[in-house]
């Protein structure tokens, strides 16, 4: 196999770690967001809807419906938006010094949440802060540290 050949299997091989993982985050932190907006007394799919606010506005989170034109587009902004953040995650394990899986996962996370939060325009926000709590926001910025770091240490299991 040549160098260019390898580079390429490696990159596959990133990406396909960087979906899974990302995919990982995703389900985790939508349940996560299922169960905050429950227990603060709130249609457990609005916070799916609210991440389509860059597209549809606020009526994105007040939607209580299961449907293509809320919940669809949520739940695949937030996969697209969890596999980036992944792929992030891979680079850090791959690349520079070796650290524990935990610190690069609490970095990445820690990382999302101020870009998600301080560094992006209010329509490119995951629209969570318009169904539930900054405390459940949080504990959903903390659900996709350990998806994170939990599909790392599976692989290193493997």
């Amino acid at each position: 196999m040549t160098g260019n050949e390898k580079r390429k299997v490696q990159m596959l091989e990133t990406f396909a770690r960087a979906a899974l993982s990302g995919t990982a985050v995703s389900v985790a932190s939508t349940i996560a967001l299922a169960l905050a907006a429950k227990a603060e007394g709130r249609h457990p799919v609005r916070p799916t809807n609210a991440t389509g606010h860059w597209f549809r506005g606020d009526e994105a989170a007040a939607s209580r419906n299961v449907d293509a034109k809320h919940t669809l587009l949520g739940f695949a902004t937030h996969e697209g938006a969890s596999i980036f953040w992944a792929a992030i995650f891979q680079g850090f394990q791959k690349l520079g010094p070796r650290r524990p899986a935990a610190v690069d996962a609490i970095s990445v996370s820690a990382l999302a949440a101020f870009v998600d939060y301080v560094v992006v325009p209010k329509r490119l926000t995951p629209g969570w802060e318009k169904v539930v709590s900054p405390r459940s926001i949080a504990l959903t910025y903390g659900v996709m540290a350990l998806a994170l770091w939990a599909t790392s240490a599976r692989k290193a299991n493997r």
